[in-house]
Formats: structure tokens, C-alpha cells, sequence
């Protein structure tokens, strides 16, 4: 068996895995053929754009593919020249074609990393407004509370290390609905009714897609360097 020892990350290794027959390498390439069909045959009998068992299918599809490369690396060290998004990754969309409502999530992580610069600001806040209590501004909890009163979230965004605070990652989503929502109907619970499905767009920031481009760039680098390397002369004696 394999998992997680004591104070250890998951470790498991092929010794310790049992590795998948040919024969269930060979019935998972087969279940990919059956998938392949039905996705096509779901797409020759679609009914429009945003038909239902086109999507069952594709789904079908992907699992089918994912269960197959991972087998096939597993028996062989060998993996498949093509990638298909799995359904928990890229979920179809369910939502109505032309929605009547629009929900905008968004999420900002940061990072309180110069607590003193967040109190200092939420004093100056308080000390040009007077409606506010002397206290407030005490804790962190409290700087909080007056900065994100005062002060719109994408100001905070865009002005975020003058505040003491350092950007995480970020993302808005963009969701579609039939009918808007009656009011103070979602105030209690706002963020547990999120439909993945209904989702029409969404933006992500993250040092991880930096990360990428560097790597991207980096390699770009190292291979104009040896593209653009002069030859050394060959030392060979012409005679």
C-alpha cells in the first residue's frame, strides 16, 4: 500500500503500487474506441449548440482517456500525444443562452505583511472623519473594517502596498441566471449557491501563470544562447 506517512508528503512508488496488466492497458484503450463512437455519434444526433449528451458524452470521453493514460504510464513509462480537460476541470456550460440576470463573484487573497502601515492608515481615515470611534483603528480587525469601508475594493487593489497589504491570487467569475434575485434574497449565505455550470466567464491572476512564462521565457533564452554561439574553429591540420 502507499499514503502518507508520519509528517511525510504521499509516497508511492512503483514497488509499492500494483502495477495494471496488459489486459487492463488493452480494455482501457477499448473503452477509449467506445467513447470515441458515442462522442461522435452524439455529435452527428445534436440537437443545437448546447445539447446535453454532447456533453455527456465528451465527459465520458475524457474519463475514458484519463483512466487509459494513466494506465498506460503505469505498464509502460508511456503516455498518450494528446490532452483532453476533464469534466471536474472545464464543466459545461448549463446556464440559459441569453441570461436576463449576471452575478459577479470575485475573490482577492492578500497578504498582511506591514500591519503597522494598515493601522497607520486607518488612523489618518478616522482622524479626517469624525463619525467614526476613536477605537476602531486599534487592531487589525478594526483597520479592516475602516479601510474596506472607506475605500472601494479596486482602489484597495490598485493601492494595495500602501495599505501594509501584499496581492495573492485573484478571480471573477461571471455568472448567468434566469431571473434576478428578490432583494436580501442570497444576503445570508452569498457564496454557497455558485453553480460551476452556469459560469460564462471568469478571469484568473496568480504568480503561478508568471511562474509559466518565465519558465517559457528562461527556456526561449537558453535556446537562442546556443543558436547565437560562434563555432569554435576545427584544430585539424590541412595538408
Amino acid at each position: 500500500m502507499c499514503g502518507p506517512g508520519p509528517a511525510t508528503d504521499s509516497v508511492c512508488t512503483m514497488s509499492d503500487a500494483v502495477q495494471p496488466t496488459a489486459a487492463e492497458v488493452r480494455a482501457a484503450a477499448e473503452a477509449v474506441k467506445t467513447a470515441l463512437d458515442r462522442h461522435l455519434a452524439a455529435v452527428e444526433r445534436r440537437s443545437g449548440e448546447d445539447d446535453p449528451a454532447v456533453y455527456e458524452a465528451f465527459n465520458e470521453l475524457a474519463a475514458a482517456a484519463e483512466v487509459y493514460d494513466e494506465l498506460l504510464y503505469d505498464r509502460y513509462d508511456e503516455v498518450t500525444p494528446f490532452e483532453i480537460p476533464g469534466a471536474e476541470d472545464a464543466p459545461p456550460y448549463t446556464g440559459p443562452e441569453e441570461p436576463n440576470a449576471l452575478s459577479v463573484l470575485i475573490r482577492r487573497d492578500y497578504a498582511v505583511v506591514e500591519p503597522q502601515r494598515l493601522l497607520a492608515q486607518a488612523q489618518r481615515v478616522e482622524a479626517a472623519d469624525e463619525g467614526l470611534g476613536t477605537e476602531a483603528s486599534g487592531t487589525v480587525h478594526g483597520a479592516l473594517e475602516v479601510l474596506f469601508g472607506e475605500f472601494e475594493p479596486d482602489e484597495i487593489a490598485s493601492r494595495h502596498k500602501e495599505f501594509g497589504l501584499e496581492e495573492g491570487d485573484s478571480t471573477l467569475w461571471v455568472t448567468a441566471a434566469d431571473e434576478p434575485a428578490e432583494p436580501g434574497e442570497w444576503l445570508e449565505t452569498p457564496f454557497e449557491q455558485v453553480d460551476v455550470e452556469r459560469v460564462v466567464c471568469r478571469f484568473d491572476v496568480s504568480a503561478v501563470f508568471d511562474d509559466d512564462d518565465d519558465d517559457l521565457d528562461d527556456a526561449d533564452t537558453d535556446e537562442a544562447d546556443v543558436e547565437g554561439e560562434d563555432l569554435e574553429p576545427l584544430d585539424v591540420d590541412r595538408r
